[in-house]
């Protein structure tokens, strides 16, 4: 009976009430796939390091391999946090101005995160 409620076109789209529901989940569960390998590279890496100092950790993220890595891991971590507590705030949070300057503030720290978290990887690597 449900069924018969929905406008078909919209049936053949997959477009729920937001119309981005799907891009939505699949690029969360996206993020959270390229975060699998990673986080393990980022432990393993981690522990590796306990034993040394500030100059051997220089010297591990200015390498470009490890650079890359570290790069690709803060951009699919701040992403998936992103995404996931602009899940939150929707499924939680009724009053829709309150929605809306949430999830503003969660993008622009998001990206704010992202943008120094790559100045400080690049100044580390370059030798700065």
């Amino acid at each position: 009976m449900t069924h018969a409620l929905r406008d078909p076109l919209k049936r053949a789209r997959g477009l729920g009430a937001a119309k981005e529901g799907t891009s939505h989940f699949i690029a969360q569960r996206v993020s959270a796939i390229a975060l699998a390998p990673l986080s393990i590279w980022f432990m393993v890496s981690a522990f590796s390091l306990l034993g040394g100092g500030y100059a051997e950790a220089r010297v591990f993220l200015a390498q470009p391999f490890n650079a890359v890595l570290m790069a690709a891991l803060v951009i699919a971590l701040f992403h998936h946090a992103h995404l996931g507590l602009e899940t939150v705030i929707e499924d939680y949070v009724h009053l829709r101005g309150l929605a809306f300057t949430l999830k503003i503030v969660v993008k622009f720290v998001a990206v704010l995160a992202v943008i120094a978290s790559l100045f400080a990887l690049v100044r580390i690597a370059l030798g700065a």
